[in-house]
């Protein structure tokens, strides 16, 4: 496979910034990923997406397997074509799913057969067939292996048997994603909240790996309950296990707070529905936490959500009128938030960056969290 050129140019303790370079272009890192779950950013334009400052999406492989069909996504000429996406796409496995939707699926050796959330038919997804719809079907740039979720809480033995299938299944996974160009695929690190499996779990997709082996390294497993103490624990003792040469990914997190503490302890890249579920919500995020838009201090609130983060949804708008488009359920409220949202987390990534390569994050960090209320 295409193992993407990741280039470091800076580093603050183990804080770092740099550029993973793919065929579709740059990803700045640290990077945060918006989620594009059925082929859109929810509630966002793509354009609008891209002047936030987001150099790369995510897709979903079960909810775009089930609808409108992998095949037709190929068919029409992809995903970044059908989605109007020109940049950098990674694609999830569908394993988050095998623990998301665990009461519609049955999982065995072969894989996870799931019974549809939609019409209750019924789709197995192996390792195999995980690859051929994020890489062939679907046209990913960064494919993920499957991998099993692992529950919390979990006994040690009940996170080694989950660990160790995901080993398994990594290993297929890379069998089948070959020898393709300009692709490539990240491992996924599982273990749960112990130590001894985390690092069997990175040494094991280390080694097992031929022909360069994977083009990444994911922390999964977290952001399920643990807490975010226990989640930087992990971290603490995962990172190091991973190769400094290779992007480092954190899924599904997360907060802002997460995000700084993950960059601060040597994680690259994030991905979280936070933005834009929050903004369907009416939550505004800001560097001291999310606040609620719906509350009547913001009825005659002429000042802009933030007129310091280079957006126009952030900028053009006041806080008295989208609580009013909130309040009264029209939609060009959520999208407005949704939108401000991904450039609030994306200003965020821009300031760890510049941090980071003025040799101050350490200073930043400190300050972000005594700020932090949420």
């Amino acid at each position: 496979m295409a193992i993407f050129p990741f280039d470091i140019h800076a580093s603050e303790g183990k804080a770092r910034t740099g550029v993973l370079k793919t065929p579709r272009g740059d990803i700045r890192t640290p990077a945060f990923m918006p989620v594009g779950t059925a082929g859109t950013v929810k509630g966002v334009y793509m354009d609008q997406v891209k002047e936030t400052g987001a150099d790369i999406i995510l897709g979903n492989t079960y909810h775009l397997m089930l609808r409108p069909g992998a095949e037709r996504v190929k068919k029409l000429g992809g995903l970044h074509k059908f989605g109007g996406w020109s940049g950098p796409i990674l694609t999830d496995s569908g394993g988050f799913q095998v623990w998301s939707l665990s009461k519609l699926r049955k999982m065995s050796e072969e894989g996870v057969e799931f019974q549809s959330h939609l019409d209750g038919s019924r789709h197995m997804l192996s390792p195999e067939r995980s690859i051929e719809i994020q890489a062939d079907l679907l046209g990913a740039d960064i494919s993920m292996q499957l991998d099993e979720c692992t529950d919390f809480p979990s006994t040690h033995e009940q996170a080694k048997k989950s660990m160790e299938l995901s080993l398994r299944w990594g290993k297929r996974s890379l069998a089948a994603f070959g020898d393709r160009k300009d692709q490539t695929l990240f491992a996924i690190i599982q273990g749960s909240i112990y130590e001894d499996l985390r690092q069997r779990s990175a040494e094991a997709s280390l080694s097992e790996t031929t022909s360069g082996g994977y083009g990444g390294f994911a922390i999964g497993g977290l952001a399920v309950g643990e807490g975010h103490e226990a989640m930087c624990n992990v971290l603490e003792f995962t990172v190091p296990h991973l190769p400094e040469s290779r992007p480092r990914y954190l899924m599904g997190v997360g907060k802002p707070i997460d995000l700084v503490e993950s960059v601060a302890r040597g994680v690259d890249m994030f991905d979280c529905v936070i933005p834009t579920r929050s903004g369907r919500h009416g939550q505004v995020w800001t560097d001291e936490g999310p606040y609620n838009i719906k509350r009547a201090e913001f009825a005659e609130d002429q000042a802009p959500l933030d007129g310091s983060i280079k957006c126009e949804a952030s900028q053009s708008y006041s806080k008295a009128y989208i609580h009013h488009l909130i309040r009264s359920k029209e939609m060009l409220g959520a999208m407005i938030l949704s939108w401000h949202n991904i450039a609030y987390f994306e200003d965020l990534m821009a300031r760890i960056r510049t941090a980071i390569a003025e040799q101050r994050f350490k200073d930043f960090a400190d300050s972000f969290r005594s700020n932090w209320k949420g």
